[in-house]
């Protein structure tokens, strides 16, 4: 892969052209490696993969020894686990070493297409709230469907531009700002990235991404903490914009701790200013290119004042559904009492309890794709379950009757085909699974089965 003459001139400078002629040549000539992130509420889906290197960084992080048909493995589909770059769950480092023990209120700025968003979400303390916003709606739409099959209730998907969120106020214990970047990165993973790369390219990412942290900054409480990362090498858009965050607004550059065996690179700047920074290289770590920092905001910063409750209307709105179709959804509820119904267009939706004025706020305010898990939607005095409720921890085990599938059944469930069964499954709303996994809902009929999974995730690919 041919890189570009000013991107091999920059590496050079970056890290003198010893070192970057190593870095250029695995970036031209070598694969990078595979990873996945086990989903520690599915403990038992991949027992295979238990003993696979581990990524040093990250507990649930494995590096596999080639890269099978993802596609094809319906496990993937039920959120046992995530494909995602070893570097990147270097975040995890930064959850257990900062966030303390309680309760908090997380922001994913730019979280499509949801790696850092569901390893943020297993991470969090128990009783947290996620927010994780994607601005491209196409993107947006990945983003939550990643988040259904990663499980967790206790999060709101929102497609928002980070202007939306400024008026909103400081409502963030933590914000993770992946901005978009130049890609350099990804070279490697992604030839697009190759093609789109200039110096031109990296001054107008650098512009976009203090536009981007400008806008966010507010919302972010006194005393929070601000995760930056991106995935490209350049000092504009790592180190410089971590020092201008520090001088525009006092921010902290806050140390993490790693191992040496980890071979993480530090502060590149030349002028000696060597607060703390991570840089994942691939001729030195097994990942691919990844830089991070973290910042906490001052705890006197006035910003914090100023937060926005939900509109009376929020409170008015007339519930879509009876109360006898009230209580059947809860009873899906494995503890109902954790969450509050809410409406979300034309679904039943179920949020936490402790955040629900939160995601009221949240679904008035901004462009909500999701909030906390759906239900149901109501039709006629039909009550039809959501998918996301069958991949849900939320869900009552003994809510639906279950149907263990084989392989070729569950594949065939997934391209959304017809799913044929015996005479002796019982009629009506049933939860479909794959090792015990669930994949989604049937509606049996008796002679067929409507097949309920999402008509827009179905596999349309051929092995």
């Amino acid at each position: 892969m041919p890189l570009p003459a000013d991107f091999s001139a920059e590496i050079g400078r970056l890290l003198g052209s010893e070192e970057g002629e190593t870095l250029l040549r695995v970036l031209a000539e070598s694969r990078p490696p595979v990873s996945v992130r086990l989903n520690a509420a599915r403990p038992e889906a991949c027992p295979e993969w238990a003993e696979l290197p581990a990524v040093p960084w990250c507990a649930s992080g494995r590096y596999l020894p080639e890269r099978p048909s993802f596609t094809f493995d319906p496990r993937l589909h039920a959120g046992a686990y995530y494909v995602q770059e070893a570097s990147s769950m270097f975040i995890e480092q930064v959850v257990r070493q900062h966030v303390e023990e309680r309760p908090i209120v997380a922001l994913d700025l730019c979280a499509a297409p949801g790696g850092k968003s569901t390893l943020l979400r297993s991470l969090l303390p128990e009783g947290s709230l996620l927010v994780a916003n994607e601005i491209v709606r196409t993107r947006a739409q990945i983003l939550a469907e990643n988040l259904t099959k990663w499980g967790d209730p206790d999060v709101v998907v929102t497609s928002n531009a980070p202007a939306d969120y400024t008026p909103l106020g400081a409502l963030f214990d933590l914000i993770l700002t992946h901005v978009p970047c130049s890609g350099e990165g990804m070279f490697r993973k992604d030839p697009a990235s190759v093609e789109e790369w200039s110096l031109s390219a990296v001054e107008q990412c650098r512009l976009r991404q203090r536009t981007i942290l400008q806008d966010i900054w507010p919302c972010l409480k006194p005393g929070g903490l601000l995760i930056y990362s991106t995935c490209t090498y350049n000092l504009q858009e790592d180190e410089e914009n971590v020092r201008w965050m520090a001088e525009e607004w006092g921010a902290e550059i806050l140390p993490i701790q790693t191992e040496a065996g980890w071979h993480i690179t530090g502060n590149l700047l030349p002028d000696g200013a060597g607060f703390p920074v991570y840089r994942f290289l691939p001729h030195r770590t097994q990942g691919e290119g990844f830089f991070l920092a973290l910042l906490r905001k001052p705890a006197d910063a006035s910003e914090g004042n100023r937060r926005l409750k939900p509109g009376k209307k929020s409170a008015a709105v007339k519930p879509l559904w009876s109360k006898a179709q009230e209580a059947v959804v809860s009873g899906w509820l494995q503890t109902p009492q954790r969450y509050r119904l809410l409406p979300l267009g034309s679904l039943i939706t179920a949020v936490p309890a402790q955040h629900a004025d939160l995601c009221r706020l949240l679904v008035e305010r901004l462009h909500v794709l999701q909030a906390g898990v759906a239900l149901a939607e109501p039709k006629g005095k039909d009550l039809v379950p959501c998918h996301a409720l069958s991949l849900s921890t939320a869900l009552c085990p003994d809510a639906f009757p279950r149907v263990e599938l084989g392989y070729e059944q569950a594949i065939s469930y997934l391209r959304r085909e017809a799913v044929v069964f015996s005479s002796g499954e019982p009629k009506g709303y049933l939860l479909v699974t794959y090792r015990s996994l669930p994949l989604g809902f049937v509606k049996n009929l008796g002679n067929r089965a409507n097949n309920l999974y999402p008509n827009e995730w179905r596999i349309r690919s051929l092995k």
